[in-house]
């Protein structure tokens, strides 16, 4: 995924202060790349348990590489042709490398996680997904990471399906991004170093792709 998104720089107030201000920038931002996989073992009817793990790159958020491992077990609520639902409860592992590394934060931590995955079949040839991950700093229970999808999959073919997606990505202590620190005019107006600037806490990703199943 690529993005052509907003630049800033920062303007001195005062000793210690200073004021972002966004510029819009067409040339290419960021980009963004995610590789998972997981396995899952039934242990009765409505009981699992599964192991797991993933890379992604992140740029928007700040993240150049975040790798996570997660084990636990889960519960199968309903199983059915049209109705699928399941939660799951983990323990997790994570190793972040942030594209600008902030003073007095960590780069590993473990934490829990609570995830759940709904599937609807509306009609014939649709599918309506929701899945939430919610996982939690054990070692700073202030630092809560969730991750919201809303999905539509629309069948074309027995092999192909049009699948459009909605993800809101939360994180409560986001990553920062270095931006250049100017001098106040008058005169000023010229570089005089660089400042730390927070991310957003909320992002929203739109995705369309075509799904082959095998």
């Amino acid at each position: 995924m690529e993005s052509r998104a907003s630049a800033g720089h920062a303007v001195r107030t005062g000793p210690g202060s200073f004021t972002v201000f966004e510029v819009r920038d067409t040339a290419l931002s960021a980009e963004s790349y995610f590789l998972s996989g997981r396995f899952d073992r039934k242990v009765s009817e409505r009981v699992f348990w599964f192991a797991g793990g993933g890379w992604n790159r992140n740029r928007f958020a700040g993240i150049q590489n975040r790798y996570e491992a997660a084990g636990g077990v889960g519960n199968l609520w309903v199983d059915s042709d049209r109705v699928k639902f399941r939660t799951d409860y983990a323990l997790s592992y994570t190793r972040e490398d942030d594209v600008v590394r902030a003073p007095d934060t960590r780069d590993t931590f473990a934490g829990f996680r609570f995830s759940w995955k709904f599937e609807h079949k509306l009609g014939a040839n649709a599918t309506f997904g929701n899945e939430l991950i919610l996982d939690e700093n054990l070692n700073d229970t202030s630092d809560l990471r969730g991750d919201l999808i809303n999905s539509v999959a629309v069948s074309m073919s027995r092999r192909l399906a049009l699948k459009v997606t909605l993800q809101s990505l939360y994180d409560h202590q986001p990553a920062f991004r270095a931006i250049d620190l100017l001098a106040p005019p008058p005169p000023g107006g010229a570089k005089i170093g660089t400042v730390l600037d927070e991310l957003d806490t909320l992002d929203t990703i739109f995705t369309a792709s075509l799904v082959v199943n095998f």
